[in-house]
């Protein structure tokens, strides 16, 4: 998050500036959309009234706090998911399979190169999809196939998706 001020004239002291930026950080570290960290953002304070007996330290953090997501909800805000480099080696004939069930994980093929017997595949897959896969390519390979996987990137959850992720957040924080 990169905080900044941009305050004109005497509208707040400068003293409580401090205090905003803890409560906006605050509001980022608990999320605002599913209860995930909000990252990628540029924050600035630009106006705010005091008042001369009620002006204290944690008003200004609960007023930044709020502030922010107040703003957050107007900014068509959306949740990321880490996208997974995939490196899967396997036995030419079960190449159909493999593929398949790459492009079922919403997966994309980046490539594909031939390696003595076998084929590689690489592939970008996003990591909640990529849960129990050694189980499946073992599955669909006789147990000839192996896999490698790296962090590349974050992307946006389809929308439909995140739905079901927010709406299971609230549910869980309820429980809470």
């Amino acid at each position: 998050i990169e905080f900044s001020q941009s305050l004109v004239g005497q509208s707040v002291d400068r003293v409580f500036v401090p205090s905003v930026e803890k409560g906006v950080n605050t509001a980022c570290t608990e999320g605002v959309l599913a209860g995930y960290r909000v990252v990628d953002l540029k924050v600035d304070f630009y106006d705010g009234k005091q008042h001369p007996v009620d002006s204290k330290d944690i008003a200004f953090q609960m007023a930044g706090k709020h502030a922010f997501k107040e703003a957050f909800m107007t900014a068509n805000p959306c949740l990321l998911e880490p996208v997974l480099d995939v490196e899967i080696k396997v036995p030419e004939d079960y190449m159909g399979d493999v593929m398949g069930d790459i492009s079922s994980r919403r997966g994309k093929i980046m490539g594909m190169d031939s390696e003595s017997a076998f084929q590689q595949i690489k592939a970008q897959v996003p990591q909640s999809e990529m849960y129990h896969y050694s189980t499946t390519l073992r599955s669909l390979t006789g147990g000839r196939g192996i896999h490698a996987e790296a962090l590349s990137h974050y992307e946006e959850v389809p929308r439909d998706m995140e739905a079901k992720v927010t709406a299971s957040a609230r549910a869980a924080q309820e429980e809470e």
